[in-house]
């Protein structure tokens, strides 16, 4: 903001496209106000950005919706003639609010993950399936079937942050923001509960043991490995003790920086080789079509970790694998 007031000649509309903490743009406003060499009018908008990664060229051209927030309704509505050619409906708001609908958007859409995984907790209790559950609740209209798919939490550079920094916002102001405390403890949880179904399956504990692991990035089409659950189990499992061997289509090269203790293999096959334990952790494509009995022959103990629920547990069962899913907990087996 200090060199855009610095340098600026004429007349500015500032956009904003970033994530920041509710108040940037008002910041950033009395910055560059102060800073100036001489008077010159500028208006700053805030236009948050929605992008999914893997399928961000799509959310672009065809967005949701398109917020923007400013003091200067001139200049939303200008910056607003920016998009007209995508024709999503247009939020004009002040920035404040602007910045806070990024924040609420991200952190609802953490929530619901939080729910539906805390749900296949308590689904694998009670026998019932998590899969099944979500798919009923999902016909309501009032509710979607969107972000219920129970797994092993929320990672990448968004919804951790994005809920951490508005809870955290809530704290500095007073406020307890128990909700979205408790949103992130269940995301914590859920990577938790792997790493404890693999010591259960293994006799109480993975020391020695190998496990291997399918799918290192937080989500399939991206090798973003930030905050991924799948490095968080790893790390979890070496640090127990086991050996661990893994895979991932293309986040391989960003898993060894971030977590260099473990054996990097070449194809799913041989992650699985001489494995005690499959842990599937990222719902890649290509591991929905696995030869399923080449993976069996090839492990020490036939011992498969669903964390995303790709696969149908009756038919692994019957090619001799024992199957744990998430909430998926009939007969006393999630």
């Amino acid at each position: 903001a200090q060199t855009i007031a610095e340098k600026m000649t004429q007349t500015l509309i500032i956009i904003n496209k970033s994530t920041v903490p509710v108040g940037t743009g008002d910041w950033t406003r009395e910055i560059i106000s102060s800073k100036q060499p001489q008077p010159i009018d500028f208006s700053v908008v805030s236009c948050p950005e929605f992008l999914r990664e893997g399928s961000a060229i799509a959310d672009f051209l065809q967005p949701d919706r398109t917020v923007l927030g400013s003091i200067d309704r001139a200049a939303a509505e200008a910056v607003a003639e920016l998009y007209t050619p995508v024709n999503a409906p247009v939020v004009i708001t002040d920035l404040r609010t602007a910045e806070m609908i990024k924040y609420a958007s991200n952190a609802f859409l953490a929530t619901r993950i939080s729910f539906i995984n805390e749900i296949s907790i308590i689904c694998e209790r009670l026998d019932a399936d998590v899969t099944e559950v979500a798919r009923g609740m999902g016909f309501d209209k009032r509710i979607g079937p969107h972000f219920l798919e129970a797994g092993i939490g929320f990672g990448g550079s968004c919804f951790p942050k994005d809920v951490k920094a508005l809870a955290n916002m809530a704290q500095t102001h007073g406020m307890h923001p128990q909700l979205l405390n408790a949103v992130m403890e269940i995301n914590a949880f859920q990577r938790r509960q792997i790493t404890l179904k693999a010591r259960e399956m293994l006799g109480g504990a993975v020391n020695g043991r190998t496990l291997a692991i399918l799918g290192l990035a937080f989500k399939q089409n991206t090798d973003d490995t930030r905050e991924s659950p799948s490095l968080t189990v790893a790390r979890s499992l070496l640090n127990q003790g086991a050996v661990v061997k893994a895979y991932d289509p293309v986040a391989m090269e960003n898993a060894s920086r971030d977590l260099p203790g473990m054996q990097l293999c070449q194809s799913p096959y041989e992650a699985a080789e001489g494995a005690d334990a499959l842990l599937v952790l990222t719902p890649w494509n290509e591991f929905k079509h696995l030869d399923m009995r080449r993976i069996h022959t090839s492990m020490a103990r036939a011992i498969l970790i669903d964390g995303r629920n790709m696969y149908n547990p009756a038919e692994l069962r019957k090619l001799g694998f024992a199957y744990r899913g998430v909430g998926r907990g009939y007969n006393g087996e999630g």
